[in-house]
């Protein structure tokens, strides 16, 4: 799942860039800040793609520990 959100943040990215660059040639000032407004949403969407990736990690590694706790004290 996160592999996708990633690869829609990237898409928003480039989509962006490339609207802002558009407005930025025709002179649409608008067009330009809705590029650029687009642009930051897929930054956000890809870093908390990746921020879900590590705490998720993180929290089976966790898991994990304790497992093997649990496990030497049943020995």
């Amino acid at each position: 799942m996160t592999d996708k959100e990633k690869l829609d943040g990237m898409k928003d990215q480039v989509t962006g860039k490339v609207q802002e660059t558009a407005g930025k040639v025709t002179g649409d000032r608008e067009t330009e800040a809705k590029g650029k407004a687009k642009g930051f949403m897929g930054e956000a969407k890809e870093k908390l793609a990746d921020t879900k990736d590590k705490v998720a990690e993180k929290a089976n590694d966790v898991m994990d520990d304790i497992k093997e706790k649990m496990d030497k004290d049943d020995k």
